[in-house]
């Protein structure tokens, strides 16, 4: 790719950061979205028409609901609406996470038997799943929720099991769409976060050692999982007291109480509830090859028997101990509470939608999930169908993290894999790569708060969250230049000796075709990139940067064929690097 000498776009690519702040404080775009009609009876919510107004309206839509619109997902949008749309994709079967993993270690193991396989096959599975699979929504707001429910293959104890992490991600995204009771009860079940909250094996009380129960997964259960730090109204605005003051949820006393609840579980074991199956998973070598990602049962001769009280509920003291029994009480207790609601569907609408949703937007969300029961699905669809979802005006939006960049740049391109294995790799690296990989947050925190508010920039002057900024700064921004020049130019993924060429190739044919018509390529990547909303002044710079690459007359004996097609590819490839990497793209609006 030849070197571009522009200074407007490359001073705008020195200050990224900033400007994708102030952009979000600031808006772009002053659509006021579709016409609205009343959502279903008891919900409080306003849903969208059923129809979108243009391709533009429908690759917005699906910049939320996928991993990036392509051509012919618009196309089905505009056919069938977006509530249609929405239906039939949750009516799809899930990818098979672990399945793909399984088969994967099998050709692995086939061509050497001392190797398998490891987190870079969980990396391809999710990889091979945002890119080309076909239940984009289940998926994509399985990726949602991996980073509300989170556990992290930077732990020994996780990365250690790439098996299981990707059952995981198959629970995620079954789970993830039913109730909220049940998807809380197989979070707080799975081994892995067992392993990663220090849950599992977690043994009651001794008082003659001092030994008291573990409390870490009590608290982020609470505090991350289900209810939050403070109280909240029915539009997820904090509930104050007589002070002024935020009410707390929970306290030390609360903390201890469920503590409780969460001894005695460990492993599935076909000798349960032997000593042996609590402590290590087998007894006399007879190991379930499945305990790591197989519900945690319940050891009673672990499990306090003491009275557990938190958040106003009460477990009676048990003769003999019943973790069942306390468990039920526990989650039923959580998943009652008026905060879950406002709670996780805030977070979800910072996931796929827009930063800071209004108090109406998270009411009628919540009000929706608590209509329907506590269904995820119900929630997930007002998170997509409301109003405030469809406008692009003031400061609605939010800034693609890293990860959701590169999809919607392999979506838009439509990038196969050669080997068929999607070999993205592990992108953590944010001096070379995107600077975040999925499943790999630093902390049970995620890669950033969902109330960050980045200092030293507009939106931070307005107060305005803007999460994903928490992870950028100076050395991303470069890292991510870096990394997108090169995958424009030359693929993306581990090098493929076969091929001599990166794994994933994207089709570049039509914009290769308008490499002479430099004004006609700047607006078809502003349909496929930005949703229709590149600003003038961007399209404007772009053009003027990649009219400066000459392609030379063509030879009439074809002499200088080479010349002529590597002048071409020059213009696609610098058009598109300043697409991706402008200020502009790395805002979701």
């Amino acid at each position: 790719m030849q070197p571009i000498r522009h200074q407007p776009i490359l001073q705008r690519l020195g200050a990224a950061v900033a400007l994708a702040a102030g952009l979000l404080a600031a808006g772009c775009g002053g659509g006021e979205g579709d016409a609205t009609t009343e959502g279903p009876s008891g919900t409080g919510a306003q849903l969208v028409a059923e129809m979108p107004q243009s391709r533009a309206d429908a690759a917005r839509f699906l910049t939320q609901a996928t991993f990036g619109p392509t051509d012919a997902d618009v196309d089905r949008v505009m056919a069938i609406g977006y509530a249609a749309w929405i239906d039939e994709q949750l009516g799809r079967p899930a990818s098979g996470h672990r399945a793909y993993w399984e088969a994967a270690n099998a050709a692995i193991k086939a061509a050497n038997a001392g190797s398998s396989a490891g987190q870079d096959q969980v990396l391809e599975s999710f990889w091979k799943s945002a890119v080309a699979g076909d239940d984009q929504l289940r998926q994509r707001a399985a990726y949602a929720l991996s980073q509300i429910f989170v556990i992290s293959m930077q732990d020994g104890g996780v990365g250690n099991d790439p098996r299981a992490v990707a059952a995981w991600l198959d629970m995620l995204a079954t789970q993830g769409l039913g109730k909220y009771r049940d998807l809380l009860e197989a979070v707080s079940r799975h081994p892995l976060m067992g392993v990663y909250l220090s849950h599992l094996r977690n043994q009651k009380a001794d008082p003659r050692t001092g030994r008291v129960p573990d409390e870490n997964y009590a608290r982020e259960v609470m505090q991350l999982f289900s209810i939050g730090l403070v109280e909240l109204n029915a539009d997820g605005t904090a509930r104050v007291g007589s002070d002024g003051r935020p009410l707390a949820t929970y306290g030390p006393a609360d903390i201890a109480g469920l503590a409780k609840v969460f001894t005695g579980w460990s492993w599935a074991c076909a000798d349960w509830p032997d000593n042996g199956c609590f402590s290590w998973g087998s007894t006399n070598g007879d190991t379930d090859p499945d305990r790591a990602f197989k519900s945690m049962l319940g050891y009673p001769q672990y499990h306090s028997a003491e009275e557990k009280k938190f958040l106003g509920a009460t477990v009676p003291a048990q003769s003999p101990a019943d973790p069942q029994a306390s468990l039920r009480l526990a989650l039923d207790t959580l998943a009652a509470h008026p905060n879950v609601g406002p709670f996780i569907g805030r977070q979800l609408i910072q996931r796929l939608v827009t930063s800071n949703p209004s108090p109406q937007y998270v009411a009628a969300v919540g009000a929706a999930f608590n209509a329907s029961g506590g269904d995820m699905a119900a929630m997930l669809k007002t998170v997509l169908m409301h109003p405030e979802a469809r406008r692009s005006g003031g400061h609605a939006g939010k800034v693609r993290e890293p990860v959701l960049r590169l999809s919607a740049f392999l979506r838009a391109f439509g990038f196969k894999s050669d080997s068929g294995g999607y070999k993205v790799g592990n992108t953590d690296s944010a001096a070379s790569a995107l600077g975040q990989a999925p499943l790999r947050s630093p902390s049970v925190f995620n890669f950033y708060r969902p109330g960050y508010v980045p200092p030293g920039t507009e939106s931070g002057a307005l107060g305005l969250a803007v999460p994903e900024l928490q992870i950028a700064h100076e050395t991303s921004a470069a890292g991510y230049v870096n990394y997108m020049r090169d995958s424009v130019a030359s693929g993306v993924g581990q090098w493929n000796s076969g091929t001599s060429r990166r794994d994933l190739q994207g089709d570049f044919s039509a914009e290769l075709g308008l490499a002479e018509q430099v004004p006609a390529l700047v607006d078809r990547l502003d349909a496929k990139l930005f949703p229709g909303g590149m600003p003038e002044a961007l399209k404007a710079e772009i053009v003027g940067a990649v009219e400066k690459i000459a392609i030379p007359a063509p030879k009439a004996d074809g002499s200088n064929a080479r010349q002529v097609n590597d002048a071409r590819r020059a213009r696609v490839n610098a058009a598109i690097f300043l697409a991706v990497v402008s200020p502009e793209f790395l805002v979701q609006k």
